[in-house]
């Protein structure tokens, strides 16, 4: 079968950011098909190109799949008005490849919602079958988070998301919540399956010599990271409220990493500063590699994520994967599906939103039962490998897509 594959933040383990579709699209390719990536150039995504751009466009086979990488660069720091433009550019384009390539089947994953475009246009106007995979549930989280107010936006992102998903031959959604909304609008459970982000246990799960601690000397203390954007959504004062804590307490021994980047790091930084929150440390995005390695020095994961009702049980972070993955303890700040996994499992400690103090009493509890937070760490690497591998995951989604092509 030849698949076309949307994702517009594609990206390769030498990058920082998800590797979600790389993983997928190579397992798709050893399981006999071939798969054609169209995506854009995300900031912190690596697509494994390096040839220079010729009308905006460069190609390349990266381990056995071609991508067609579109000149539409991204990043989390750019304003909004920028980010919703280099959506709608990679919507029209990408569109256009849906027109008039050669493939047997269209498979597209937000964010953004603007995705599922060219799937649509390709199931009306060529007949063919188009898979959705849900990543975050627009126009929901956006109209919690109070991100877009315009009622006519709203409006349109509404339609957009009926569309996709009734456009759709079958959905796949990362998460208990996000299979419960496309339900809300209408799709049969049996057209829908959820496949949650998964842990790449050979980058994270290896169990190599650790390297010391980056930047500093901490070999004592306990360290805290935080790993992913610095954006509005991830909420990340929260930690900055529970280091101030620390300090008036004279918790020394405890200490913060935060790695990555984002619009509100230069606020965090500066605050920190301000503050003078020396607990807290700052660090750019690094590829995956990389950051499995800094990982197996750090004690604790931290899950950070601002109070949005549907961030509960909508969203399937990369970040909580990646520290099960290396056995890492994580300490998590909001309700929902995956505080309840890490409770039911006992892999780390799930705690109320916006409860400074309660942040702050968690990471002292760790600090001082150091046994039990090694427990935590192994409990955390037996639920990686018996419920989130991501070869398993690969299977199901290759198993997914198979079977609702060949109803077709």
């Amino acid at each position: 079968m030849k698949i076309l594959y949307f994702h517009q933040h594609f990206g390769t383990p030498s990058g920082s950011g998800g590797t979600r579709s790389y993983e997928f699209g190579r397992h798709l390719v050893n399981k006999g098909h071939k798969v054609t990536m169209v995506c854009g150039s995300a900031g912190r995504g690596n697509t494994g190109l390096v040839g220079t751009f010729t009308g905006g466009v460069r190609r390349g086979n990266v381990d056995g799949i071609q991508v067609i990488e579109l000149a539409i660069p991204y990043s989390n720091a750019q304003s909004f008005i920028r980010r919703t433009w280099q959506f709608l550019k990679y919507a029209i384009r990408s569109t256009k490849v849906a027109l008039c390539a050669d493939y047997d089947l269209v498979f597209a994953t937000s964010t953004p919602l603007t995705a599922g475009i060219p799937g649509i246009f390709a199931k009306i106007f060529r007949g063919k079958p188009f898979i959705f995979e849900v990543r975050d549930l627009w126009p929901e989280l956006p109209r919690e988070m109070g991100v877009i107010k315009n009622p006519i936006i709203l409006r349109l992102m509404d339609w957009l998301e009926w569309v996709s998903y009734h456009t759709a031959s079958g959905c796949i959604g990362l998460s208990p919540g996000i299979v419960e909304g496309i339900m809300r609008r209408g799709i049969p459970k049996d057209r829908i399956r959820m496949i949650p982000n998964g842990c790449d246990l050979y980058i994270f799960g290896d169990e190599g010599v650790v390297k010391k601690r980056p930047q500093f000397d901490l070999e004592t203390d306990l360290l805290a990271a935080f790993t992913g954007a610095h954006g509005m959504a991830n909420g990340l004062d929260a930690v900055l409220d529970a280091a101030a804590v620390l300090k008036k307490r004279n918790k020394n021994d405890i200490k913060i990493l935060f790695i990555g980047d984002g619009m509100l790091k230069p606020h965090l930084e500066e605050r920190a500063k301000n503050e003078g929150l020396d607990n807290c440390f700052f660090m750019d995005p690094v590829p995956k590699s990389q950051l499995a390695e800094i990982q197996k020095s750090v004690d604790v994961g931290l899950m950070i994520l601002a109070n949005v009702p549907a961030f509960y049980f909508g969203t399937s972070p990369n970040k909580f994967f990646d520290y099960i993955a290396t056995g890492l303890p994580v300490l998590n700040n909001y309700p929902g599906w995956l505080a309840g996994l890490i409770t039911k499992n006992n892999c780390g400690i799930a705690i109320a939103p916006d409860d400074p103090e309660a942040f702050a009493d968690a990471l002292v509890y760790m600090a001082e039962h150091r046994d039990e937070l090694l427990k935590m760490g192994i409990n955390a690497k037996s639920l990686a490998v018996r419920e989130f591998d991501r070869n398993k995951l690969a299977d199901a989604f290759t198993n997914f897509i198979e079977s609702h092509y060949n109803k077709l």
